[in-house]
């Protein structure tokens, strides 16, 4: 099924799917890499059924999302204190998934939704957003593999990936109101720097302890749509998403991070920085 045949069964969304996209030139500029992902958390509480979805299209220049378990590795304070030594910056994220490198050749996509009425299916949410990455990779190629890639990064069982190589990985986190499904594209630069950077911060999050949980990451795991698929750009795919979105009937509304701002995100950025990254 896709994207079309999926925004069908939701009529009422077909016209008022939103883009929110943080332009490229944006993609060099300083902000918090907490701040999208207070924005998704203020957007969840937020959203109603009338408004319909948001997508939020976003790039930092430099960051390493940590997530919750990888938190509490006994060297992981440590490990982040290396990454920001190398220039990251880091944050604890939320919600599902593992730790994930990011920069301005990784495209990173929040679908906020509302709840549904009746029962939910968390596995049709990740699909939904599956569905959507293939339609937008279309051009480029159709052989897209979904499912867990072993010794990849943040894994999953809705990893994307070509060849045996993962170039995409899915999370999500629900709320009352709604709930958000977050997923980081890699497309520019070399899927194996990334997974170093990520093997490293393990190896020192962990002290070496091979009895603990965490990812196996290997450097031959990763790679980018531009060395899988030949995608141009990550503008180039940014600007494809849009596309996709805008010929099902959704809106764009051009943004920076500035404009993303106000005082319920600020507030939501110290909270989460308080309750997860310590």
């Amino acid at each position: 099924m896709n994207i079309k045949e999926q925004i069908q069964l939701q009529p009422d969304w077909l016209k008022k799917v939103t883009v929110i996209h943080t332009q490229a030139k944006e993609a060099g500029g300083s902000f918090p890499i907490l701040l999208p992902f207070a924005w998704d958390e203020v957007m969840c509480r937020q959203i109603e059924k009338e408004s319909g979805p948001l997508l939020h299209i976003w790039r930092h220049p430099r960051a390493f999302v940590v997530g919750l378990r990888d938190r509490k590795l006994p060297y992981a304070e440590q490990a982040m204190d290396w990454l920001r030594g190398e220039g990251y910056d880091t944050a604890v994220r939320n919600s599902g998934g593992a730790a994930v490198p990011l920069d301005a050749g990784v495209v990173n996509l929040s679908l906020v939704l509302p709840n549904p009425e009746g029962k939910m299916d968390f596995h049709q949410d990740f699909r939904f957003m599956v569905s959507l990455l293939r339609q937008v990779i279309s051009p480029w190629t159709d052989f897209v593999q979904d499912g867990e890639i072993r010794g990849s990064y943040c894994p999953g069982d809705y990893d994307l990936a070509i060849g045996g190589r993962k170039f995409c990985g899915i999370a999500q986190r629900r709320q009352a109101r709604g709930f958000v499904i977050q997923a980081f594209v890699v497309v520019e630069g070399r899927g194996t720097d990334r997974a170093s950077v990520a093997r490293r911060f393990y190896e020192i999050a962990s002290g070496g302890d091979s009895a603990l949980a965490y990812p196996r990451v290997s450097d031959t795991s990763m790679g980018s749509l531009a060395e899988l698929a030949n995608v141009p750009s990550a503008e180039a795919f940014a600007q494809r998403t849009v596309e996709v979105v805008r010929e099902a009937g959704g809106c764009l509304r051009e943004s920076g991070p500035a404009e993303l701002l106000n005082p319920e995100i600020e507030q939501t950025m110290t909270l989460l920085k308080n309750r997860y990254d310590r």
